[in-house]
């Protein structure tokens, strides 16, 4: 079996000293796959992606991507490792136009460079380029979305956190920009997510992990805990619901 794209070992993070959020969580994620956290409200969820991200300071326990420790990167060191981070919130410009937005990501390429992966990412998303002239904050919730995780796509990443990336968004829009996540990891991508949608988060993940209290408490197959009672019963309103 191919060793995991990253693998997190017994990590204790927080963002005080101390004051540990996290406290001896392991996970890992495949390659080319999508994994998926969830947990109550504090769980520590988003603090483990931002460890990963280098974002929160590890106090013990390692973080490997590809083999190599990254354990407490420096959050601009994302790109070399070939990371890329999509907060909830501010992440795009929203008084920059859309292509203003892509091309701040790819400022540092030679000018043709630039120029093709526009193009690239017009064809990958053509409501980008329909939209290449309108300024970010107009785009709808969905629109946002689309053009946040472009924005991580043009740093050419292995691995791609996002952080409740449907938050907010109307069912519609939450399913399209999952379907996008999805899509990605056709491309070689791997992703890691935050999703409070659990059950729309489970239909496309792969694997799932639940937190609680900064602790790991289950994981296994998305779509075995889709139909896992107790998991059912938490955070699905006591429905047990198979997947499509």
């Amino acid at each position: 079996m191919a060793e995991p794209i990253l693998r997190v070992e017994n990590v204790t993070a927080g963002y005080v000293k101390d004051l540990p959020i996290l406290r001896d969580v392991s996970l890992t994620l495949e390659r080319s796959t999508v994994a998926v956290i969830i947990g109550p409200n504090g769980a520590g969820k988003s603090t483990l992606i931002k460890a990963v991200a280098g974002l929160v300071s590890v106090s013990s326990g390692s973080i490997h991507l590809d083999g190599a420790d990254i354990s407490n990167i420096r959050p601009d060191e994302m790109a070399k490792h070939a990371i890329a981070y999509v907060p909830q919130n501010d992440n795009i410009f929203r008084t920059l136009s859309v292509r203003q937005n892509l091309e701040l990501v790819l400022r540092k390429k030679p000018r043709a460079e630039i120029a093709k992966a526009l193009d690239g990412l017009y064809a990958r998303f053509p409501m980008l380029g329909e939209r290449q002239r309108q300024k970010g904050g107009s785009l709808s919730g969905g629109q946002r979305q689309t053009l946040a995780i472009a924005m991580a796509l043009a740093t050419r990443p292995s691995i791609m956190l996002l952080d409740e990336p449907s938050a907010g968004l109307s069912p519609k829009a939450a399913q399209e920009v999952m379907e996008l996540a999805k899509s990605l990891t056709e491309r070689g991508v791997s992703i890691l997510l935050v999703e409070q949608n659990v059950n729309q988060a489970l239909r496309f993940a792969d694997h799932c992990y639940i937190l609680a209290e900064g602790r790991n408490q289950l994981d296994g197959k998305a779509a075995d805990l889709l139909d896992d009672p107790v998991v059912g019963e938490i955070y699905l309103g006591g429905k047990r619901v198979r997947a499509s």
